[in-house]
């Protein structure tokens, strides 16, 4: 079994609260997620992490605990997390984030609406879909 599907099966059938242990690093302030871990959890590489934050590759490495780069990890995990509370899958929430294109965002993904700086329109979406499965 590869890593990836370690990790793969590590997140199927589990809580926010797993992902959220998961992207701690004992190596790292216990404040500051771990930009590494992240990008395992979405099966990105760094680059593409550091893009969709805006920050320069060596910022993971270097400066984890950075200001835009924790705000871009910190953002997506609302939305993660949003995701998780309406279907109770965070592995589901993750594969959603990073690619369902939607209509209502001109087919963009969460990803990209978060790294545009558009989460709360975007948690505003994710709450329309939690009260039309409620109401």
């Amino acid at each position: 079994m590869s890593d990836v599907d370690v990790l793969d099966a590590a997140f199927v059938g589990r809580t926010f609260a797993d992902l959220q242990a998961f992207l701690r690093d004992p190596d790292l302030p216990t404040t500051v997620l771990s930009p590494r871990r992240f990008a395992q959890a979405l099966h990105v590489d760094l680059q593409t992490l550091a893009d969709q934050a805006h920050v320069h590759r060596n910022t993971i490495g270097r400066a984890p605990g950075s200001r835009a780069l924790q705000d871009y990890l910190r953002e997506s995990m609302r939305v993660i997390k949003a995701a998780t509370d309406l279907n109770g899958d965070v592995g589901r929430a993750l594969c959603w984030f990073r690619n369902e294109p939607l209509a209502v965002f001109g087919y963009r993904t969460p990803e990209r609406l978060v790294s545009e700086g558009r989460t709360d329109d975007l948690l505003r979406y994710v709450m329309s879909l939690e009260a039309g499965a409620a109401g």
